[in-house]
């Protein structure tokens, strides 16, 4: 019987086969409908790889769509009805999403921002900073410092209006959920937020969904065996939902405790009741996910965030806000995490396909959206960042199993050439929501 050693990838590519990934797909589509044992998809999975043997030669490879047909196959004849209609419907929103891809005019547009753009395009015009020829000429002429100041001033307008309205209605607000992709500014932008409430006498309690995380070896993985803890799978979203009705009905509840060196989570540790007049603060990823709060309407306020950059590159095309994103986590991970700045880059796109999934989709159920984008942090970033840009495009550029990183390198490469660089990141207030990312950050 041959052993499958390559895969072919629908550009045709040949690369090599790895069993791990269709362990992990597996694993997903249970996770996904409440199915928490590895072990069971590793054995569906040696199942998979053994049909595929016996299908398979060694003169021929299979390519994905055979791989895909053969694990729903084997998905259904074990009786595993549910993961295998989770794993169909995953695998069609992929194939729509390609299709739709290919074709620009067929694009989806129902979950862009438009009248948020508009004003912040307006505002980036008022301010000669809407191209990167204009930003570059006002860096020349020596106005950092001044569109520093103007971008600030911008962002804490974006927040100021946030307060007002939940100052406004501070006798029936009980929630309030910062919500936003990766790398979007959430904990600034919530701690700023608390702060500014707190002076009108509002107090606020955080649940820290962090807690909620199901054990480490019930996470699902992403297909670099990595675990994924950008996913909603992977936070106990009923137990939250429970929670939060009950403290908003008056009641004690006791919180979980999640370790994150043993990558386990503790049951019943923290007692919390919400006082008179206190308010559920949330910063998460998913916090505009439904299930999250379901069953809670009036009672909560939910703002979405994203570095809503309107500016043109020399092309004529709009800096894109995930390569903006993608470049301030670099800089975080290496800074808070110890994490090497290609390894943000190799799996960013499966940070890329869970937003797409599970935040981008909710961005319009948002009461508020607070653009966190700086003009000036590209000028900032470039001295961090391009020579390492520059080395992926050379190390990449051949590899088929780094198609993706190749691209958003050569990308963002391409347009940090164009920038005009300030290495003096003293220029960035101690309080910005970028020092969250390139570090300092001092919020009082």
């Amino acid at each position: 019987m041959a052993k499958i050693k390559y895969v072919i990838k629908r550009n045709g590519a040949t690369v090599p086969f790895v069993q791990d990934r269709i362990t992990n797909a597996i694993f997903r589509a249970a996770v996904s409908v409440g199915g928490r044992d590895r072990t069971i998809a590793e054995g569906l999975s040696n199942q998979v790889v053994e049909l595929l043997e016996g299908r398979f030669g060694k003169d021929r490879s299979p390519n994905v769509e055979e791989i895909q047909d053969v694990v729903e196959k084997v998905l259904i004849e074990n009786g595993h009805a549910r993961v295998a209609k989770a794993y169909i419907l995953y695998r069609e929103e992929r194939n729509r999403r390609r299709k739709k891809e290919k074709s620009p005019s067929e694009q989806r547009s129902e979950y862009i921002p438009w009248a948020k753009m508009w004003t912040v395009l307006d505002w980036a015009v008022d301010h000669e900073i809407n191209t990167v020829e204009k930003l570059n000429r006002r860096i020349e002429n020596g106005e950092i410092a001044e569109i520093v100041k103007e971008a600030e001033a911008a962002y804490a307008q974006d927040l100021q209006a946030v307060t007002d309205s939940i100052g406004e209605r501070k006798d029936t607000i009980k929630l309030v959920i910062i919500a936003g992709p990766s790398s979007s500014g959430k904990t600034t932008t919530t701690n700023k937020i608390a702060r500014g409430l707190s002076l009108q006498g509002l107090r606020f309690v955080e649940l820290n969904l962090d807690n909620y995380y199901f054990d480490l070896e019930l996470h699902p993985k992403d297909e670099f065996g990595d675990y994924d803890f950008e996913t909603p799978q992977a936070l106990d979203i009923e137990l939250v939902n429970q929670h939060l009705h009950a403290l908003l009905s008056g009641k004690e509840v006791l919180l979980p405790y999640y370790d994150f060196k043993a990558g386990k989570r503790y049951l019943d540790r923290t007692p919390m009741k919400l006082g008179e007049g206190d308010i559920i603060l949330i910063d998460s990823l998913y916090g505009l996910y439904p299930p999250l709060a379901d069953g809670i309407e009036d009672e909560k306020i939910k703002v979405y965030l994203e570095p809503l950059l309107q500016l043109k590159d020399n092309n004529g095309k709009y800096v894109r806000w995930t390569d903006i994103r993608l470049m301030r986590r670099m800089l975080r991970d290496a800074t808070h995490r110890a994490y090497d700045y290609g390894k943000t880059l190799t799996h960013w796109h499966y940070v890329r396909s869970g937003e797409m999934r599970n935040i981008i989709p909710y961005m319009d159920t948002a009461d508020f959206m607070i653009n966190s984008g700086m003009p000036y942090e590209l000028p900032i970033y470039k001295p961090k960042l391009m020579d390492h840009f520059a080395e992926w495009v050379r190390l990449y550029r051949d590899d088929p199993l780094r198609e993706d990183a190749f691209t958003r390198a050569a990308r963002v490469h391409s347009l940090l050439e164009t920038i005009t660089p300030v290495a003096d990141d003293t220029i960035v207030p101690k309080d910005s929501v970028i020092r969250e990312f390139i570090g300092g950050l001092e919020l009082e």
